[in-house]
């Protein structure tokens, strides 16, 4: 299969998603933990990944978050974001996944995950469509059907989201507010 190939088969899929679901360190994040004086997380996220989230959403396409670490601060950038659903301190991440199709009545083949670690996995070989980013591990990578060109944190979401828009017709509607 061709590159060509693999990227028209990604494209396919990706017309197909009704839900995107991202993991967050490594993706949303550079997977990086920094910590403050008092022990705090503290993680930096990539605006135009949440702007890239936000122009889904407004496209129809529902998001949300499932990661293993617990943090009040991915809380609060779901929660600026409007992503409805986020679960945190997940370590099985295919119950997390079953209880989210379950909540949200969607099919798994319309739904997107985008992971980087073998965590991921359980996920990601189910999904309709399945991105990670460059640095992901390669046992991801291998078995993912789209792979970013940006790093997880330098807009690796926002590339999904647009790639999807794509897929769907929707990325010059989307763009249409901020050319008019």
């Amino acid at each position: 299969m061709t590159d060509n190939d693999r990227i028209e088969l990604a494209r396919q899929r990706a017309a197909q998603v009704r839900l995107m679901i991202f993991d967050v360190d490594g993706i949303l994040t550079d997977g990086s933990l920094h910590f403050g004086p008092d022990g705090e997380v503290i993680k930096s996220f990539n605006v135009l990944d949440g702007h890239g989230i936000k122009l889904l959403q407004q496209s129809g396409v529902a998001t949300a978050i499932i990661s293993a670490r617990q943090s009040a601060i991915v809380t609060r950038r779901a929660t600026d974001l409007g992503i409805m659903h986020v679960q945190q301190g997940i370590h099985d991440k295919r119950r997390a996944f079953e209880q989210l199709l379950e909540q949200t009545g969607i099919p798994i083949q319309a739904c997107g995950f985008i992971g980087d670690d073998v965590i991921d996995l359980p996920i990601l070989t189910r999904v309709g469509f399945a991105a990670s980013v460059p640095n992901g591990h390669p046992e991801v990578r291998q078995r993912v059907h789209y792979v970013t060109q940006a790093g997880g944190g330098r807009g690796a979401a926002r590339e999904v989201c647009d790639f999807i828009l794509r897929a769907q017709g929707n990325y010059a509607a989307a763009l249409a507010p901020y050319l008019a």
